[in-house]
């Protein structure tokens, strides 16, 4: 890949998911949108990048913004704002909700779903205390792929091991040959859905709480 066609890329990512990529990623960025020549049919990095610039690849574009984008994730990522959540947020929102008995959450830029996993199970650990009530969690991500897997709630035994206590994979999950499968129960109270941060949110409606820390640590 050329200078030119380093810096045109650059400006297409930070015009569709807002990353501001350093100049000193060329060799990190060829290595990943590699895989895209086979997936378009492009003999070269240099053909993608001409391809890209055509007024008409808005697929292309969004397909070369997922593959750039960091995908990491675990369960209870930092531990501090679960905490904070659970132990201070929470019973404030109670308090001040007692008469829709409502709460809403939105964890924008989800990834593959641990962090509003995460949060389900805090939630179903306290069901006593929220009889009545209605925890929406809104999980949002524009990567398909990471959605894809967010939905399907399977993760490898690398991916449960990564901060999920022992106790909470025992009662939430089931072993699917070498994989986990998280309980559709808790599946359940996780909405996924396709939105970039950079579109208006306006129709996700509005939220007591939104988690943006994997948004916020890049």
């Amino acid at each position: 890949m050329m200078a030119h066609e380093f810096g045109l890329v650059r400006r297409i990512l930070k015009e569709h998911s807002g990353l501001n990529l350093g100049e000193d990623k060329q060799d990190m960025l060829e290595g990943k949108l590699r895989p895209l020549l086979r997936e378009f049919d492009l003999p070269s990095l240099s053909h993608l990048v001409l391809v890209m610039m055509r007024p008409d690849a808005h697929h292309l574009r969004s397909r070369v913004a997922q593959a750039v984008t960091v995908q990491e994730s675990y369960f209870f990522r930092d531990k501090v704002p679960f905490n904070y959540f659970v132990d201070v947020m929470l019973p404030k929102l109670m308090a001040k909700r007692e008469d829709s008995r409502r709460i809403r959450i939105w964890c924008a830029a989800a990834a593959t779903g641990q962090e509003p996993y995460s949060l389900a199970m805090e939630l179903a650990e306290r069901n006593g205390k929220l009889a009545g009530w209605t925890i929406e969690i809104l999980a949002t991500d524009f990567v398909e792929d990471a959605l894809g897997k967010a939905r399907k709630g399977l993760y490898s035994q690398f991916e449960v091991q990564r901060g999920l206590p022992v106790s909470l994979l025992v009662k939430y999950f089931n072993k699917v040959g070498s994989a986990w499968e998280i309980s559709p129960d808790i599946r359940a109270k996780v909405e996924f859905r396709n939105h970039n941060l950079l579109d208006d949110g306006q129709a996700l409606g509005t939220f007591d709480v939104i988690f943006c820390r994997n948004v916020l640590i890049y």
